[in-house]
């Protein structure tokens, strides 16, 4: 009898099928790791997009990107592994480096030509970040009242232009005076009397050589002194005529918001 039991229960084990679902356990598994790197990049990339770009960039190279793509310059060089933005900076430090080496040795030779006025402390030669400024005297320049060019000083303004005709940069002439009111038949007024004289040391550079489209003149009057109007020397060092040489670097642009 026990035997017969025996035989009944190993027959019923050996008939039973075997199992076909035993792949869905596989399958679980992915999806949970699948839905868990989902999970993790989209918290990376909301938290904190540098760190996303880290991750990003490691996967790449785990799966066999060794190198990173290379960046193309302003100048066509191919530099791996730098970044554009940091190219840029460097190329514009340069540029700043050069213009301004530029603009030093345009004040120099400007410096050297009018030593002898430089000296007697008519003429004041400065560099800014706006370019090169050569303030010359009016006394140096002009009688009194008069626009026209003193014949003992057109000699030193060619020697100014010789310097400034082979280059390139935009020159800006300005004339200036003091508050005391002028009338008569040739000027009414401050400003066409500082606008004329501008004019003249422009219509002298012409003559000398410097391309007129790099010229402007400009009369401010006696709106912008650099000396007090109420004593004889502050007049005088109003009464002038400035020469600025303008950089040729970008001016900063910034677009403002529509209110």
């Amino acid at each position: 009898m026990i035997p017969d039991r025996r035989r009944r229960a190993r027959k019923r084990f050996e008939e039973e099928p075997d199992s076909h679902e035993r792949w869905m356990v596989s399958y679980a598994d992915f999806i949970t790791l699948l839905f868990a790197f989902f999970v993790v990049m989209y918290a990376l990339s909301s938290v904190n997009e540098g760190k996303y770009k880290i991750l990003s960039g490691s996967l790449v190279s785990a799966f066999g990107r060794a190198q990173p793509a290379p960046v193309i310059t302003g100048e066509d060089q191919v530099v791996p592994g730098i970044r554009h933005g940091a190219q840029q900076k460097t190329r514009n430090a340069e540029t700043l480096r050069r213009e301004k080496e530029q603009m030093t040795a345009i004040a120099r030779d400007i410096l050297t030509v009018l030593s002898p006025l430089v000296d007697q402390g008519k003429v004041r030669v400065t560099q800014t970040i706006r370019g090169v400024n050569v303030e010359i005297n009016a006394s140096v320049l002009f009688a009194p009242g008069d626009a026209r060019l003193a014949g003992e000083t057109i000699g030193a303004l060619r020697a100014v232009a010789a310097v400034l005709k082979t280059d390139d940069h935009a020159i800006q002439v300005e004339g200036h005076t003091d508050s005391q009111p002028i009338s008569n038949a040739q000027f009414p007024s401050n400003w066409e009397l500082s606008a004329v004289r501008a004019s003249s040391v422009v219509r002298l550079f012409i003559d000398s050589g410097v391309a007129e489209k790099r010229l402007t003149a400009v009369g401010h009057g006696p709106t912008r002194p650099v000396g007090s109007n109420d004593t004889a020397d502050g007049r005088l060092r109003n009464r002038r005529v400035s020469v600025m040489i303008l950089s040729n670097l970008p001016e900063e642009v910034t677009e403002l918001p529509v209110m």
